[in-house]
């Protein structure tokens, strides 16, 4: 049970972080991305394609937080696969991204965050959780 706390914590953390500072720098953020894009097939789509992610990222962090509440409190996991479904859509998203825009370094990053996601969810699978 520890490590599905421990992994709903990374989901608050990472996603929560990354949800807040697009946020806060959603301007340069936007800048950085239409460059990133400006040759693909995504470039009109940027706008639409932030506002996502950052919902998406958002969605997972407080799901994470409502999950270790509720399995806490009820041994229930409703919001923690709410929270593992919200941070796989986001590392699959931004994964497709990067490849996209064929920066296969910054795909590559992001695998490193889909391991404990993947993990997650085969503790979930694996504990009929």
């Amino acid at each position: 049970m520890t490590s599905i706390y421990i992994l709903l914590a990374f989901f608050v953390i990472v996603f929560g972080q990354s949800a807040v500072d697009k946020m806060i720098n959603f301007k340069a953020e936007l800048a950085f991305l239409k460059q990133h894009f400006s040759k693909t097939i995504l470039s009109k789509a940027v706008p639409l394609m932030l506002v996502t992610i950052t919902l998406l990222e958002l969605g997972a962090a407080l799901s994470g937080i409502l999950a270790i509440t509720e399995i806490a409190r009820a041994h229930h996991f409703g919001f923690a696969k709410i929270s593992g479904t919200l941070a796989a859509a986001s590392l699959l998203s931004l994964l497709l991204g990067q490849r996209i825009a064929k920066d296969y370094a910054g795909a590559m990053t992001i695998v490193v965050y889909l391991i404990p996601t993947l993990l997650f969810w085969i503790l979930i699978e694996r504990f009929q959780l």
